[in-house]
């Protein structure tokens, strides 16, 4: 099936509006897809050395999740829970230990999960080697770290990825030793938030200032992609690049200190340099010729979310003119976020009225309708599940 036909395959008409404010259609998305999903939470860099931990919240699911290199180096991922009475473990987003120890009655495990030792464990009824921390799967493609809250999956990574996973692994992100983050709360649905970094047609409207000069042009007013592709549930387009982008006098400056660094290092037109990758649910890489940019968003309620942003680096900064360079490029993606915020969240407050029914997609926000589509099959997949569930009662 061609792109086209795939993408009418989706179908044209408009799409409910309710999924994107009400909460009765978030409660079935997160048990349905995120409860059970792989997710993005990282990048090995940084877990680098036995010991180091990380710590993330999913709110959709009252979780806190620890993942953890242990002493033989290989990663870990458990519930922050204590499991004599379900303290949480540590409170603390990242260090390095290689032990953890439940702070209200002093019960201690390695890093492994398993449960070291606990004060007077002998009037217990149950066996030691039963206490271990409750286990999350974890799995690395391309060095990004993702987590399955579903302990026995019925998929792989690999596998979930396909094809996909095979051009992630040549990325720089990869390689990745370091990165810039930007960390931000949304009054926003987590697919209205993401949907933003789907389609382009309003690059010419909302970033005429900070970034609508390098990526729309004559010849490509809106700014499209070059194609799409669909791959399962996940989706991609070859980035469309404006060959004589108007600059501002300090992005040239910028970015002609960072690209000869980045040749140096030879992170320069890598495959797949100008592909983006929007894996499902909620995270997506843009390829670029110069930098790794990679986001994901998080559900945190039906009307709210969280947006992690990275670029990741290879290597620390060898001079100055590197280190401006890289804080340029992480400033201008804050610009352009806080560029797209306002209308994120306008978008919702609107939604949120329900004056609208449906939302109407043209044909180059394909990628919405498709993010659409697997949202809502697996939404009726999970209600059939307990309907049959119900019914065999």
């Amino acid at each position: 099936m061609s792109e086209t036909e795939e993408a009418l395959a989706l179908g044209t008409g408009p799409l409910p509006a309710g999924p994107y404010y009400r909460d009765d259609y978030f409660a079935l998305e997160c048990e349905a897809i995120f409860k059970r999903t792989w997710l993005n939470i990282g990048h090995v860099c940084e877990l680098p050395e036995p010991g180091s931990f990380i710590v993330r919240q999913f709110d959709f699911a009252n979780a806190s999740i620890l993942i953890t290199r242990d002493n033989d180096g290989n990663l870990g991922a458990f519930h922050n829970v204590c499991t004599h009475r379900g303290t949480q473990l540590t409170q603390e987003a990242c260090g390095k230990r290689t032990s953890f120890t439940c702070p209200y009655h002093g019960w201690t495990f390695n890093s492994n999960g398993d449960l070291r030792g606990a004060p007077d464990l002998e009037r217990f009824y149950v066996e030691k080697k039963e206490l271990g921390l409750n286990r999350v799967s974890v799995a690395v493609c391309a060095g990004l770290i993702f987590v399955n809250l579903d302990p026995s999956p019925h998929q792989s990574l690999r596998e979930y990825l396909g094809v996909l996973g095979e051009q992630l692994e040549t990325q720089p992100v990869a390689s990745a030793t370091t990165y810039s983050e930007y960390v931000y709360e949304i009054d926003g649905n987590w697919k209205i938030t993401y949907d933003n970094f789907q389609e382009n047609y309003h690059l010419r409207f909302i970033h005429a200032r900070s970034g609508g000069g390098g990526a729309v042009g004559p010849e490509n007013q809106f700014g499209y992609p070059e194609k799409y592709g669909f791959h399962g549930e996940h989706r991609t387009q070859k980035i469309w690049t404006n060959p004589a982008p108007q600059l501002s006098a300090t992005q040239k400056l910028a970015f002609g200190k960072l690209v000869p660094a980045l040749m140096q290092r030879g992170m320069m037109n890598a495959a797949h340099a100008r592909d983006y990758y929007a894996l499902f649910p909620n995270f997506f890489l843009i390829g670029t010729p110069t930098q790794h940019f990679t986001h994901y968003v998080m559900p945190v309620s039906a009307r709210k979310s969280r947006g992690v942003i990275r670029i990741y680096w290879v290597g620390d900064d060898m001079n100055a003119s590197e280190r401006f360079g890289r804080e340029f490029s992480m400033a201008m993606a804050r610009d352009v976020h806080a560029e797209d915020r306002a209308v994120i969240e306008a978008g919702q407050r609107g939604l949120n009225s329900g004056a609208l029914k449906h939302i109407h997609l043209q044909s180059q926000e394909v990628l919405l309708r498709h993010l659409m589509h697997h949202v809502d099959a697996k939404v009726k997949a999970y209600q059939a599940e307990l309907a049959a569930g119900g019914a065999q009662q």
